[in-house]
């Protein structure tokens, strides 16, 4: 990515500022239905202006809309108090919780997001200086924990106490283990001595609870082993391909008491514990490769997670330049290579069909041949860091183990120049055709949100992308949480990615539903402090976009974000139904169709107002774009959270209004062909 010019970087001030969240948080707050869009300079001029003064605008007026009056919401002092505290780095002697902290500091562990609850490792974690973050339940923690990951390719821990804590994370943990993130989950546990017995209310062993999810997991039991198992879990988290990590911390491991570092084990510097090489490529497979790749006529990368992980981009755009390759983007992260540009097929779908060589980069989930609609005499190729996952999901024929890097750098090295001027047209084609596909889902959404008196997900989706790409914001500003079933696979059409870690695709392969809001905490709060690829719009409002059964599970994490001052907009397509009312109601099961919907017309928005955010009901096309600029100026402004209600119609997922649920959507999410 090009660096930006000085006038373009955003000097919001992140969570460690007392200023961010002011010191009372007393004066009152208007609802700020400000009409004009805020520029690219005006937008940096705004965030300026987020201090102490606008963000202690809490108080919200009652609306013309509203009969009540709501109570005034305020943060108590202790918060920016608290936040203000300069870091507290612990030193011999040392609990065996701090030994732990400094070990994730020492790490650069660059994000943390729990409830309470294990609190002598969220104290310690806090004092460390650790961007910490407590929200309202372990499992949408997680998941914000997995979001900042997922946009900064950092790594991020999360925390919950034993038992019904510990639990509440197990599908977030799951959705992040499918996704292949490199996520630290920690808890504390029933006392060692205490095994074996039923002592206590919140007492259950915690590993065989992720088996299956998770990379490696360790219950510690020997005190003075804290770093050595330390040691371990960083080796999984920072080698090979990513997955979560689970420890454990019984309360004599936590509490234990270090008076010296002679008394740990393997305490070494981190050197001596892991190392920072990577796997390099066979030169004899390398030059297999140049030679498939020359015998294509349309050759094309997959490339997924790895690539962003290995921050392999600049490699990956190398490669693509050199010889004329196509790109597709396929994982819960995209940008890694910018859609806007004329080798780019992530929205060019007819092309994937003519690929006649097949390069997977980095593609740790996700089968491939359910995702795309490459034809049956394509070619395979495969580079992954894990021999174990050569010719996993799909028979390749040529296998190269190697980090994405080390290998998109030697392919950059032995390629010839070639120019592949027919593939460029095909790709440009099919883009084309793309486009026209969505503006005509556009028009029909106008015309069934006409019929309705209500907004059809389509005209979301083509406002959204107005807004986010074609109008005076910086197209790359913006990151985005994909999130939402049916809406999704509308929106995911209009939303773009033109650098690494601008969307995070929501709950990637699991399918959960319900992390969205939990994702855009963790996304939030990685553009706030500008971590890795989010540096250079550090403080920017984020936007994330969910159906409402999605959102009503998390939706209490709206005041964690209110309580952070996180600038952020989350779009909720309201149709009172779960995503699979139309497949489920025409399945003949007429006695159960109540189980699929929910009451109409209910109104997310006042939920967020109550928990000190902005809320905005929509009802039609024409209100849309001002919601979305009122709310982003908010945000902007004065760091103030949106929740955007559009009110639709379940009927809009069946065959009464076509395409109903469109099966093409993008690829790498929700694309599945048949």
């Amino acid at each position: 990515m090009a660096s930006k010019d000085k006038d373009t970087q955003i000097e919001t001030p992140t969570i460690s500022s007392a200023q961010e969240l002011g010191t009372g948080g007393e004066r009152n707050r208007s609802k700020a239905k400000t009409e004009k869009i805020v520029s690219r300079r005006s937008f940096i001029k705004g965030t300026a202006l987020a201090g102490a003064g606008a963000a202690a605008m809490l108080k919200t007026e009652q609306s013309a809309a509203q009969d009540d009056t709501h109570s005034d919401i305020r943060i108590p002092d202790e918060i920016p108090r608290t936040l203000a505290e300069a870091a507290k780095p612990a030193n011999f002697p040392m609990t065996g919780a701090q030994v732990f902290a400094k070990f994730c500091s020492d790490e650069g562990v660059a994000g943390f997001f729990c409830c309470p609850g294990n609190y002598n490792m969220i104290n310690a974690i806090a004092a460390e200086g650790i961007p910490s973050y407590g929200g309202r339940c372990e499992g949408n923690m997680t998941s914000a924990a997995d979001g900042f990951t997922r946009v900064t390719g950092e790594i991020a821990a999360t925390s919950g106490t034993e038992g019904p804590g510990f639990t509440n994370m197990i599908m977030n943990i799951g959705a992040a283990n499918a996704s292949r993130t490199p996520l630290l989950v920690i808890a504390s546990n029933k006392t060692i001595g205490e095994d074996d017995t039923e002592h206590g209310i919140q007492t259950a062993y915690q590993q065989s609870q992720t088996d299956g999810l998770k990379k490696w997991g360790k219950r510690m039991i020997t005190p003075n082993r804290i770093y050595e198992y330390s040691a371990y879990a960083f080796r999984q988290l920072k080698t090979g391909v990513p997955k979560p990590v689970h420890l454990d911390f019984p309360g004599e491991i936590s509490g234990a008491r270090f008076e010296e570092p002679g008394e740990l084990q393997y305490y070494y510097d981190k050197t001596r514990y892991r190392t920072e090489s990577k796997a390099h490529p066979n030169p004899a497979d390398i030059s297999a490769a140049v030679e498939m790749i020359q015998r294509a006529e349309r050759p094309m990368i997959v490339a997924s997670t790895g690539v962003f992980y290995d921050k392999a981009w600049d490699a990956l755009l190398q490669v693509a330049e050199k010889n004329d390759i196509a790109v597709v983007e396929s994982a819960p992260q995209r940008g890694h290579f910018s859609d806007g540009h004329p080798l780019s097929a992530s929205t060019g779908l007819d092309a994937i069909r003519s690929a006649d060589l097949v390069i997977l980069v980095g593609q740790y989930c996700m089968p491939s041949i359910g995702e795309f609609a490459f034809g049956p005499d394509a070619r395979w190729i495969r580079i992954d860091p894990d021999a174990s996952d050569i010719g996993r999901n799909v028979p390749i024929d040529l296998g190269i183990v190697s980090s994405e890097k080390a290998a998109l750098e030697a392919l950059a090295d032995a390629l010839p120049s070639r120019s592949r001027q027919s593939w460029r047209d095909e790709l440009a084609a099919a883009r084309q055709a793309f486009d026209e596909q969505s503006e005509e889902y556009y028009r029909l959404g106008l015309q069934y949100s006409a019929d309705t008196d209500s907004i059809h997900p389509a005209v979301i989706g083509k406002q959204l992308g107005d807004f986010l790409y074609a109008n005076e914001l910086d197209r790359e500003q913006t990151t985005v949480v994909s999130g939402g079933y049916g809406i999704g696979r509308y929106t995911r059409r209009y939303l773009r990615a033109y650098r690494p870690g601008q969307i995070c695709n929501g709950a990637y392969q699991y399918g959960a539903i319900g992390p969205d809001v939990g994702y855009l905490v963790g996304v939030g709060a990685a553009v706030q402090n500008g971590v890795g690829p989010q540096s250079a719009y550090q403080g920017a409002p984020v936007l994330g976009v969910t159906g409402d059964a999605g959102a009503a599970y998390s939706i209490m994490e709206f005041e964690t974000l209110s309580k952070y001052r996180i600038p952020a907009i989350m779009v909720v397509y309201n149709n009172n139904a779960w995503g699979v009312w139309g497949s489920g109601a025409g399945r003949g099961a007429v006695r159960a169709q109540h189980m699929y919907l929910f009451q109409e017309n209910l109104r997310y928005d006042r939920i967020v107002e109550a928990l000190g955010g902005n809320g905005e009901y929509v009802t039609s096309p024409d209100q849309f774009t001002p919601a979305l600029e009122r709310s982003y100026a908010l945000a902007a402004k004065e760091g103030i959270p949106t929740l955007i209600n559009c009110q639709g119609k379940k009927e809009f997922w069946t065959n009464q209004y076509p395409p109903s649920m469109p099966r093409h959507i993008a690829p790498g999410a929700l694309a599945y062909y048949k």
